[in-house]
């Protein structure tokens, strides 16, 4: 097999702590400094930063409820010249057009910025996360499953997003991750759904109830790859709620080893064909640091994405739905302009805490 993987830091979530406060101060001096225009609809204000009770560099297997996520840090005062050298940062990303995003650090779940955080939304195949999520909990990842007839003709007659499976074909739960992550197969969460429920219904079933054991109140599953049926806003979620999400699947090896990857070639042999599953994330490769994590999109969703990135020792995870009907690109480009300010953020951050830390001359 061959594999292209963006790299990261070995310890990816052994994230140095900022204090909320420290955070703050630096977003209430970029929101002085920047006119009123620059903080959209649904900003969050400096003082409704999180101050995460998380221990940094040790997230549980399961992150908390997204309303522990924001417990109010204390705003203080900062002049923008103590910000970054390079001037004051801005209170919020400029040119992100998503109707909805949001961005946090991954380690604790403090939030930097958000727009519409807690409006449901579609988000198309982002819901393959909480797919592999259900499947990586399960266990078993070795297991084999024959490709059925009726996943091929699914996503023949859904149009859907497919990872080219062949009926008759044997494959692993691992094998299968990586078809339906990386191209956003539809075929293999329908497999994968229909061999853990066991079967689809059930499956949809355990996909609701780790939502409701994650806290993600305004989450809800209709199908287990997120095509636009019963209705095009059957399966929604919020950008507050699809952080939480990518947070829990990406403390989960198995969930990170796949979303990382640019390309997975897997070699014909006996029981299945040869294939290769290319990422439909294009963060990776365009966006030094980039760790993954999901693509999305319905006509009704837009073209979503669920990210996350490292800078140094600094990772930030983010989400942006329905940065456009019309230019793939979009999302991407949204992503991009959200990482560039928040690690520049996290920077201006660091280096006051490193300013306060030091003894008086």
């Amino acid at each position: 097999m061959i594999t292209l993987r963006a790299m990261r830091p070995p310890a990816r979530l052994a994230v140095p702590r900022i204090s909320g406060a420290v955070l703050a101060a630096v977003l209430a001096a970029a929101a002085v400094a920047a006119p009123a225009s620059a903080a959209p609809t649904g900003t969050a204000p400096p003082s409704a930063l999180a101050a995460s009770t998380l221990p940094a560099g040790s997230p549980p297997a399961s992150v908390p409820a997204v309303s522990t996520l924001r417990a109010s840090a204390p705003a203080a005062s900062a002049r923008p010249a103590d910000m970054l050298a390079g001037g004051p940062a801005t209170a919020a990303p400029a040119g992100v057009g998503a109707l909805g995003a949001e961005l946090a650090d991954a380690g604790t779940g403090q939030l930097l910025w958000g727009r519409d955080a807690d409006t449901r939304r579609p988000m198309g195949s982002v819901t393959k996360v909480m797919t592999a999520l259900v499947v990586i909990q399960a266990g078993n990842l070795d297991r084999k499953i024959t490709v059925p007839a009726s996943a091929v003709s699914y996503v023949a007659s859904h149009g859907a997003s497919s990872a080219g499976l062949h009926a008759g074909d044997v494959l692993t739960a691992r094998q299968l991750l990586d078809a339906m992550l990386l191209p956003s197969g539809c075929d293999a969460a329908y497999v994968l759904a229909t061999a853990y429920g066991p079967g689809r219904a059930a499956f949809v079933a355990k996909m609701n109830a780790e939502a409701r054991r994650l806290g993600l109140a305004k989450t809800r599953f209709a199908n287990f790859d997120g095509l636009p049926y019963p209705t095009p806003r059957a399966t929604y979620s919020t950008p507050a709620s699809l952080i939480a999400l990518g947070r829990t699947a990406m403390a989960l090896a198995a969930f990170r080893a796949t979303v990382d990857r640019r390309a997975y070639h897997l070699a014909g042999r006996n029981g299945h064909h040869a294939y290769t599953w290319r990422n439909t994330n294009l963060l990776l490769g365009s966006y030094a640091g980039t760790d993954g994590i999901k693509t999305g999109f319905t006509k009704a969703a837009g073209y979503c994405l669920l990210f996350e990135a490292h800078s140094g020792t600094s990772v930030l995870i983010g989400v942006v739905l329905h940065s456009t009907a019309i230019k793939p690109g979009a999302r991407f480009t949204d992503a991009r302009r959200m990482l560039g300010w928040g690690f520049s953020v996290l920077a201006a951050s660091a280096a006051r805490t490193a300013r306060m830390s030091r003894p008086d001359r």
